[in-house]
């Protein structure tokens, strides 16, 4: 995988990119698993988007047969870009929300032994992903594969390769591909770190963020440009 900093300077911003990664015409499907701490610990400000996963997090937490401190795949939920962006812009967003969502969440972690992070840590670090525990957010998108985009829909992204030998080129290569070449954006793991201490006291992103990418360099530069515009942030680089 190919990662690209992004170049958002604080919570809000990267709110707004999260969110732009699942709004363009591109997206072929997602899976967002976000784990029930991270839920309640959002939705208790009550967002109308995290109505129905908010109800799932109370049940699964007070089910008694769910070890809350394991890996137990009942801790997790198969969420909706809306609700992955209410649950980070409950940590990441400017406001009050923050410090509420901030306080249960590390009360809940308490409960099972996790120590808050430590002031020095810091997050979307690669090297700390191995022994993330509990990993609380692990979201990505499958962009459509080159042979599926459409010469009108999808013409912007076409016309990027130059002519067409060059996608007719690209296309062939990504239909004989071993294994089967997909093309994906994914966030970097999202654990309690990158939760509670992403910003610092002047609300700045305190590392920066990586999307992790693959597939054809010229399609994935496309779509990319394309989504931090929507963002209203500059291109990296």
């Amino acid at each position: 995988m190919i990662g690209h900093e992004i170049g958002a300077r604080g919570g809000d911003e990267l709110t707004r990119f999260v969110r732009a990664l699942g709004q363009h015409r591109y997206v072929a499907s997602r899976l967002h698993l976000v784990h029930a701490f991270a839920v309640e610990a959002a939705g208790i400000v009550g967002d109308p988007a995290l109505g129905e996963a908010r109800a799932w997090a109370e049940s699964v937490l007070a089910n008694e047969t769910i070890d809350r401190s394991s890996k137990d795949e009942r801790l997790y939920r198969r969420a909706t870009d809306a609700e992955l962006v209410a649950v980070l812009g409950a940590f990441w967003m400017p406001g009050p929300q923050r410090d509420t969502a901030a306080i249960t969440l590390a009360m809940r972690l308490a409960e099972i032994g996790v120590a808050p992070p430590d002031e020095a840590a810091v997050p979307f670090d690669e090297d700390a992903e191995e022994e993330m525990f509990p990993v609380l957010v692990d979201a990505g998108w499958e962009l459509l594969t080159l042979r599926a985009l459409d010469p009108e829909r999808h013409r912007g992204a076409i016309a990027a390769f130059g002519d067409a030998l060059a996608f007719d080129v690209a296309k062939f290569e990504e239909e004989n591909a071993v294994p089967e070449a997909v093309t994906l954006h994914e966030l970097p793991a999202i654990g309690t770190t990158e939760l509670l201490m992403a910003l610092d006291d002047d609300d700045a992103v305190r590392a920066p963020f990586v999307l992790w990418t693959t597939g054809d360099e010229t399609y994935v530069d496309y779509v990319l440009r394309g989504i931090l515009k929507v963002a209203k942030l500059a291109p990296p680089g």
